[in-house]
């Protein structure tokens, strides 16, 4: 192990080398993102088993769901994951400022996200197309039409909690990283956060076809 690295200002106390540090964040970080996956892997089969059981009534609603802000959407999130994997390279060789550069750009896609999504909500308000009791949409009547929309809210509505989060993390961590507190040596922050927000949007490209598409 290099002797910078033995010294180095991150390393914490009560680990023997950065080394170690590093495979345990990174560690933690895996455990708590499969705690996410498991998440939204029940939610996803909720979805398809009251897809089967009311599948006229959901098929219906679904028609009514803006398949081009999906769409577009699924571009801005990929492109996100893109210059998050670009910030990453660029902490790699030490680049604090190119880090935040990318990650600056990666919030603005975000921000553009949540931005359709806000749009895509609008429309479903002003229809009475909501969940659960809420629901007074008359162009779709079925059992299942209030179901369906249901679980759109709540699928999408978590998974955009998830991006507010992960523009959070990118905004903390792009900011420590303008100010110099990573190097070549130690960025394992920077990794964890990439790492959350391809989480993220993986997520996105399950739901994207599951709601938007099936």
């Amino acid at each position: 192990m290099p002797a910078e690295a033995a010294t180095h200002p991150a390393l914490a106390h009560h680990f023997e080398s950065l080394e170690k540090q590093q495979h345990a964040a990174r560690l933690g970080m895996w455990l708590f993102l499969a705690t996410e996956i498991l998440l939204f892997t029940a939610l996803f089969a909720a979805y398809a088993v009251y897809r089967y059981l009311f599948g006229a009534d959901f098929a219906a609603a679904s028609r009514h769901i803006e398949t081009w802000i999906g769409v577009v959407n699924t571009v801005v999130l990929v492109t996100s994951s893109f210059t998050v994997a670009l910030g990453l390279e660029r902490a790699r060789g030490g680049d604090g400022r190119g880090t935040a550069l990318f990650f600056g750009l990666s919030v603005l896609l975000a921000l553009t996200f949540l931005g359709f999504k806000a749009v895509e909500y609008t429309h479903h308000f002003q229809e009475g197309q909501l969940p659960g009791r809420f629901y007074t949409y008359e162009g779709v009547t079925g059992p299942g039409a209030s179901l369906f929309f249901t679980l759109y809210f709540l699928i999408t509505g978590l998974h955009g909690l998830h991006v507010v989060i992960g523009m959070t993390v990118l905004i903390v961590v792009g900011a420590r990283a303008y100010l110099g507190a990573f190097d070549s040596a130690y960025h394992t922050p920077v990794e964890l956060a990439g790492l959350y927000w391809h989480l993220v949007d993986l997520i996105w490209i399950f739901v994207f076809p599951l709601i938007y598409l099936i």
